[in-house]
């Protein structure tokens, strides 16, 4: 588990954005059990959700249409939240980040990890609002 001195920054990225911080298992439930679109990033503090994924999901909220309501799970630190929302992400294995849209309570879009690296925060946004588009 990292140290809150570490993460907690990292959380606020996004909690500062109008993402909602979810630490528990009943957090994770309660978010996704209702009608409408849920964004859910899982977090990380490694170097791919720092350059790419926390700037391109931010920047990704800057379009015509969006997901209702912004969620977030931190890996290596809220893991029971975590393990709790990986249960929805099946068939996908673990990946930290990932990026899941929900729709009424059902994943319909997953970004793991290897398709997070190595792409710009840009290159995720545009990817993210084509999403949009389709879902929300």
């Amino acid at each position: 588990m990292y140290p809150e001195a570490l993460v907690s920054p990292m959380k606020a990225e996004l909690t500062a954005a109008g993402f909602e911080d979810l630490t528990t298992p009943d957090c994770v439930e309660n978010a996704l059990n209702n009608d409408g679109t849920v964004l859910m990033v899982v977090n990380s503090v490694c170097g791919c959700a720092a350059g790419a994924c926390r700037p391109g999901v931010k920047l990704s909220l800057d379009h015509s249409k969006k997901p209702a309501k912004l969620t977030t799970v931190f890996a290596g630190f809220d893991g029971e939240a975590v393990n709790q929302a990986r249960k929805h992400f099946a068939p996908y294995p673990p990946s930290s980040p990932a990026i899941a849209l929900f729709k009424n309570g059902e994943l319909v879009h997953f970004i793991e990890r290897h398709n997070i690296e190595g792409k710009t925060a840009t290159m995720i946004a545009d990817h993210l609002k084509m999403v949009y588009d389709e879902y929300c």
